[in-house]
Parts: C-alpha cells; structure tokens; sequence
C-alpha cells in the first residue's frame, strides 16, 4: 500500500478525496518506485495501461483505482521483468476476478497481490538472460547491441544482466523514445563512472579494514554516498534547465 510522508496509509486519492493530478500520483508513486517519471506514467496510459478521466481543458485526473493500477504495473515490471502486453492481460484477467500467478525471485510462485500461490511457475532469478532482458526493455536486439557497444549495459562474467542493469536497459530505452541515441548518453556513463571512482576512494580505507563490522559498514556509507550523488545530480540537472528554459 502507498503511504503518505507522515507513515499513514493513502487510499490514492488528495486528502480531500477529489481525483489527483498526474505531478500528485507522481509523488505518491515515487515512495515505492523512486525511478518513475511522469513521461513514464504518460507512456503507459498511451499504451493502454491506465485510463485517467480527462477535464473539459484536457488535464489528467486520477483516482484512487488509477494509482493502484500504474503501482501494479510497474511492480510487475520491476519484480518480475514482464512485457506490457503480459502486465495488460494479467490486469484484465484481475478485473475479471480471475487468479494470477506470477513468478517471483526467491523461486516461489506468487500472485498478483504477492502472496504466495502456491502453484508452479517459472522464478525470475537474481540475474537475467539477454532474451530475458529484451523482454523487460522492451528492445530489439540490435538496441541492446548499441547500447553494449557505448558500454551503457554491460553484462556480467556470466553473461546475464542483474536487476541494476535491468534498470538501467528501461531507463536507456525510454529515453529512446524521446530521441536521445546511445551516443548522446556516453557523457552521462562518463560521469557515472567518476562518481563511482570518487566514492570508492573514500571508502577504500574502511574496506581495507579486518574488522567485519568495518567492512559492512563501507558497503553501508558507499551505499548512502550513490542514493547522495543522485539527487546532487537531479537537483544540478533540475537547476541547469531553469536557468537554460528562462
């Protein structure tokens, strides 16, 4: 269930219970899934996956049925790499009362709500396959060729793709669909790459360490230090465009 800043439970409507905005949905969604943007929740309901009420001028208004629709959509997404066409059949077969079974990570079967189903089905593992990844992104395999070739995806020793690089394949693609080609992203791996560098050396030291508890706690501090780094970055691209957009 999404929750309000506060801890209290939200029911995806304002407080008032008139229908929200798409900016209000978008902070209601962010809490479970940070990732999201508005141009995504505008691309799944141009796909189809949500239908918000639309005002007499044309703005978006939502309700509390439309937000827990787009919080399924992108769990199903996020946890069990699944295509839109497969997240919109599974919907429907909800709305029509009928169970859904969908395969979960730790190898058990679940259904749509996450509870386990108790049914066979097929696990998603901790790291996926290149057809598998494909499926996720939603990708040729020529897309998933260029984007390897500018090293924005890169495979493991294995040759599969773990759920961080599963992020970033969605993230590479939609900003396809808004014409930004891999060569346009290389300055973006660039700086990922310096940032990554930077926080590695300032925790070098406590990974050196022998005391175990020294050692998680630089997983912890490097782990703080990224989630800093990237709203740095969001707040300096945010900022840059207000004064570009003038």
């Amino acid at each position: 269930m999404l929750r309000t800043p506060s801890g209290g439970a939200r029911n995806g409507t304002a407080v008032d219970g008139r229908p929200m905005s798409i900016g209000t949905v978008l902070l209601q969604l962010q809490e479970e899934f940070p990732e999201v943007t508005i141009s995504k929740i505008r691309f799944l309901e141009a796909e189809g996956l949500v239908e918000p009420q639309r005002t007499p001028s044309g703005y978006r208004k939502f309700v509390a049925a439309d937000v827990e629709r787009l919080a399924q959509v992108l769990r199903m997404q996020r946890d069990h790499y699944l295509p839109l066409k497969v997240i919109r059949e599974h919907l429907d077969a909800l709305a029509r009362g009928e169970q859904v079974v969908l395969p979960s990570p730790d190898g058990e079967p679940q259904q749509a709500d996450g509870e386990p189903a108790g049914l066979p089905g097929r696990a998603t593992a901790a790291r996926i396959g290149r057809a598998e990844l494909l499926v996720a992104a939603e990708v040729t395999e020529s897309d998933l060729d260029d984007w390897e070739s500018y090293g924005l995806v890169v495979p493991a020793a294995d040759g599969g793709y773990d759920a961080d690089m599963v992020t970033v394949a969605r993230l590479v693609a939609e900003l396809g669909r808004f014409g930004l080609e891999p060569r346009h992203l290389r300055a973006v791996r660039a700086a990922a790459d310096r940032e990554a560098g930077l926080i590695e050396q300032m925790v070098a030291p406590l990974r050196r360490h022998r005391n175990p508890q020294t050692r998680a706690h630089a997983e912890a501090t490097a782990k703080e230090l990224a989630e800093l780094s990237v709203r740095l970055h969001s707040a300096l691209v945010q900022t840059a465009l207000q004064v570009r957009l003038r």
